[in-house]
């Protein structure tokens, strides 16, 4: 399964595992990285609540902007190599 969702997100990850460049991994950072998608998908999942529930589309740009942010850092976060998640921090040696 997880060879398949690779597959299928490749273009996001192959931005941030295809320079040669020696990185510092943690695995704090990971963690980190899988906290902040979360927290950009609460704030996605409230935008497009206050947008439905209003007259205005004025969130939804927002909303689009973090959902992206979420939808990258979660599949880097769960689906990235340790080289990945280093390159996203800019984390190098």
């Amino acid at each position: 399964m997880k060879a398949l969702l690779r597959t299928l997100f490749r273009p996001i990850l192959n931005t941030f595992e295809n320079n040669d460049e020696a990185y510092l991994y943690k695995p704090s950072h990971r963690k980190i990285l899988v906290a902040m998608g979360v927290l950009f998908g609460i704030l996605t999942a409230v935008l497009i609540a206050v947008t439905v529930n209003s007259e205005g589309y004025g969130a939804l740009i927002p909303a689009v902007v973090f959902g992206s942010v979420c939808l990258v850092t979660l599949v880097v976060g769960f689906l990235g190599t340790e080289k990945a998640v280093a390159n996203i921090w800019n984390s190098r040696n």
